[in-house]
C-alpha cells in the first residue's frame, strides 16, 4: 500500500526544489537496472534529507545502508567544508557503479564508502556523528541504534527509514519483518534519551533527536 496518493506525491515533488541532474540519473539508472529500486529515497524524500542535513550543517555523517548512493549525495548537501559522511553496504556487486555516482557528485573527496558488515564497521570509526540516516535490514535496526547512540553528540539526529513499512504496520501485519519494524519503533518511542517523531514520507522516516 503506497502511503500517498499518485497525485499528492507529485504535487510535493512539483512543490519542492527540483531533482538535481546527477540524481534523476541515478533514479533512472537504478530503476533500470538494479534490483528493488523501491529502495532508493527519490526525489521528495531526497530533498527532505538534504534539507535535514543543512539545516543541521553537520560535520560527521553516518549512513548505514548505501545502495546505488542517491541518499548519500543528497545528506553530503549539508556537510559542513570540512565534514565527511561515512556510508556502509554489504552490497559489493554494486561498489563499481556506486562509486562512479560519487565521482560525479563533487564529494567524492568528503565520501567514505565503506564495503562490508555495519556490525562490524561501526565499532572502528572513530567519530562522533551529528547526523545518522539508517536504511538497511530492518531485523537489525535495534542492533544498529544502540551500536550508534553513544557515537552521537547531543542534538544530533537520527533518522531510521521504512517504519511504516508499506502501511503494513498499521494495518496489523504480523509477518516477522513488520514485528521488528513495530517493535524497534516502540523502543524508540519509549527511550526517553530522545525527541521522536515520524513523517509519513515515502515509507516513514523516524526521526530522533538526542537530547
Amino acid at each position: 500500500m503506497e502511503l500517498l496518493t499518485e497525485g499528492l506525491q507529485t504535487y510535493l515533488e512539483q512543490h519542492c526544489d527540483p531533482e538535481p541532474d546527477l540524481l534523476r540519473y541515478i533514479n533512472r539508472e537504478t530503476h533500470l537496472k538494479v534490483s528493488k529500486p523501491q529502495m532508493l529515497s527519490g526525489h521528495y524524500q531526497g530533498r527532505v534529507l538534504s534539507f535535514l542535513s543543512k539545516i543541521l550543517s553537520p560535520v560527521r555523517i553516518l549512513e548505514i545502508g548505501t545502495f546505488t548512493g542517491y541518499a548519500t549525495i543528497c545528506l553530503a548537501e549539508g556537510l559542513t567544508k570540512d565534514g565527511i559522511i561515512h556510508t556502509i553496504d554489504i552490497n559489493e556487486e554494486l561498489e563499481e557503479q556506486v562509486r562512479t555516482h560519487f565521482e560525479k557528485s563533487g564529494f567524492v573527496d568528503r565520501i567514505h564508502y565503506h564495503i562490508g558488515n555495519a556490525e562490524e564497521i561501526i565499532p572502528t570509526l572513530e567519530e562522533t556523528f551529528d547526523m545518522v540516516f539508517i536504511d538497511a535490514d530492518k531485523k537489525n535496526n535495534e542492533t544498529y541504534y544502540d551500536l550508534i547512540f553513544e557515537r552521537v553528540r547531543p542534538g544530533g539526529l537520527i533518522i531510521v527509514d521504512n517504519v511504516l513499512w508499506y502501511g503494513k504496520i498499521t494495518g496489523g501485519a504480523t509477518d516477522g519483518r513488520s514485528q521488528h519494524i513495530r517493535g524497534f519503533t516502540e523502543k524508540v518511542v519509549n527511550d526517553h534519551r530522545v525527541e521522536k517523531l515520524i513523517l509519513p514520507v515515502r515509507d516513514g522516516l523516524l526521526i530522533t533527536r538526542k537530547l
